[in-house]
């Protein structure tokens, strides 16, 4: 094994090795380097979207995902909202990220992370340029202006290597050494607030929910807890599931009653046998930059939250594909350093706002509602407040819409944002993910987009077309033309060209060529 690489990847979880199938698909030699030698068996990062399905579609293994899925095909990944406990008159099944689902081109599912991670190992291990060292850690990270190098000990053993590379990416959790090691600093909210996760089966439990459409999730909301939740997630249908919940802050496996606070959270008692018991920190933080030199990092490295809305390893696979395909430009010769330096332009807005305006505002509201409502106080107006929170959580998968409006690799309007909200449309705008349409063939344009630049031409000019063939071709840019009509569904576009680049991210449209098609793709591409 060769200890000189384009990258080293340090975390082998789902957004090390999800970033390490994006390179070693472009050709990119990497190394991962991994603690554990198996995926922890811990069901956390279950709920996966659209665009995570994406992911895996253009990482060649969705059909394995889908067919490692524990869950019975059909059951939803939405969820139940009760009040007080499970048991409550007062529950509701509000529509969640179904409500997005046409505009993307794969549907969402559910399943353990570890059942995620075997499928991406899996993928990984067919990519010949991808060097893998389960049950070693990182210890030290030093870079200079010509490369960057991670000292990592051997977790088992007393050996010590040195791995050196173009670009280092720490994907490593939390308490990441990486950015320890270059002098990131991080912030956010700390809520001094245990949270303690439960993983245990239960038959009379799973008989008991029989009174709720069969559902993925259980949200209890307790006028005790701050805002903060009583979680109960299915692992399958039968037995399997975990919890989480607010504890007092002194709480230890030995001092606890935790049968006691699942038989509270559900509203009967019924048998448990605990699998694992652990506890977790209530927190959201954020990295000041997602970038240092040769340095990057990416997931829970760059980003920690609560397991709250199914934001945390979707954001981390896509912080991986961003990452991924900008990593390989640079090194392959056609991606300038600017391009770079977006990576953390265009994802770090978006974790800042889901962080506090999905994660945090949420708690919040939770809590002023459960202060200002009670049904033995008021029953008429907790019930109406009650369903009107209900609409509104309805609504908040339709505003989160994570975009790049205003990246410095994207034509968007003047004065644009990177931003977390947004609105679902047909329309293809430039900064925004490009939504699916079928083509005249029959297939949809997602299985025709190129592993480089797609220039979607739908009664284009031809003359048009070329400029942008020339252009790329002159800077020696990956490049690939659709050519359609713009009927059948097309013209929602609202464009008769549209610019995406690799990750499915339209950066420009219009009805003609631009004025220079060469200081276009050079902009995008970051170079100067």
């Amino acid at each position: 094994m060769k200890e000189k690489y384009q990258v080293v990847i340090v975390g082998g979880g789902p957004v090390g090795v999800g970033l390490a199938i994006e390179l070693g698909q472009r050709g990119i030699s990497c190394a991962l380097v991994e603690r554990y030698g198996e995926p922890q068996r811990i069901p956390k990062g279950q709920n996966l979207t659209q665009r995570t399905l994406e992911h895996f579609y253009f990482w060649n293994c969705v059909k394995e995902l889908r067919a490692a899925r524990v869950m019975p095909p059909g059951v939803p990944t939405s969820g139940i909202s009760a009040y007080g406990h499970l048991m409550s008159e007062f529950w509701a099944a509000p529509s969640q990220r179904e409500l997005v689902q046409k505009y993307y081109f794969q549907e969402y599912d559910r399943l353990p992370q570890y059942c995620t991670e075997a499928v991406l190992r899996k993928r990984l291990a067919s990519l010949p340029c991808v060097d893998t060292l389960f049950g070693w850690s990182a210890q030290s990270v030093v870079q200079d202006e010509k490369s960057a190098r991670v000292t990592i000990a051997e977790r088992d053993g007393a050996a010590r290597r040195v791995l050196e590379a173009d670009y280092i990416v720490g994907c490593d959790g939390g308490h990441s050494v990486v950015r320890e090691q270059v002098g990131i600093a991080r912030t956010g909210a700390e809520f001094d607030q245990k949270m303690v996760l439960m993983v245990f089966r239960s038959r009379e439990l799973h008989e008991g929910m029989k009174r709720f459409p069969v559902k993925s999730t259980y949200n209890v909301m307790h006028p005790d807890l701050k805002g903060y939740w009583m979680f109960f997630g299915r692992i399958d249908v039968g037995e399997g599931f975990f919890f989480h919940a607010p504890v007092p802050n002194e709480t230890t496996t030995e001092n606890y009653d935790f049968l006691g606070l699942l038989h509270r959270a559900g509203g009967f008692k019924f048998a448990v046998e605990f699998e694992h018991v652990g506890f977790w920190d209530l927190r959201v933080a954020v990295a000041e930059e997602y970038q240092k030199g040769r340095v990057f990092i990416a997931g829970d490295a760059a980003h920690s939250h609560p397991p709250y809305g199914g934001y945390g390893l979707n954001n981390g696979l896509e912080d991986a594909t961003n990452l991924g395909w900008k990593l390989a430009a640079r090194l392959q010769g056609w991606g300038g350093d600017a391009l770079l330096h977006s990576y953390s332009e265009e994802r770090r807005p978006i974790f800042v706002e889901t962080g506090r305006d999905f994660i945090a505002a949420r708690i919040e509201e939770d809590r002023k509602f459960l202060e200002q409502y009670s049904p033995d106080r008021d029953r008429a107006a907790f019930e109406q407040a009650w369903n009107e929170r209900m609409v509104k959580l309805s609504g908040r998968a339709q505003v989160y819409e994570p975009h790049y409006e205003g990246s410095s690799v994207v034509m968007g309007p003047a004065g644009a944002l990177c931003s977390a909200h947004g609105n679902h449309t047909f329309t293809a705008r430039t900064g925004h993910h490009l939504p699916p349409q079928k083509l005249s063939s029959g297939s949809n344009v997602f299985e025709a987009l190129g592993s480089g630049y797609t220039l979607l031409a739908f009664d284009a000019d031809e003359a048009a077309i070329r400029a942008f063939e020339d252009a790329a071709q002159a800077l020696k840019i990956p490049f690939k033309v659709v050519r359609d009509s713009r009927s059948g569904g097309r013209e929602a576009y609202e464009a008769r060209l549209i610019l995406v680049r690799p990750d499915q991210y339209v950066v420009w449209n219009g009805d003609s060529a631009p004025a220079d098609a060469r200081a276009l793709m050079s902009r995008v591409a970051g170079r100067p």
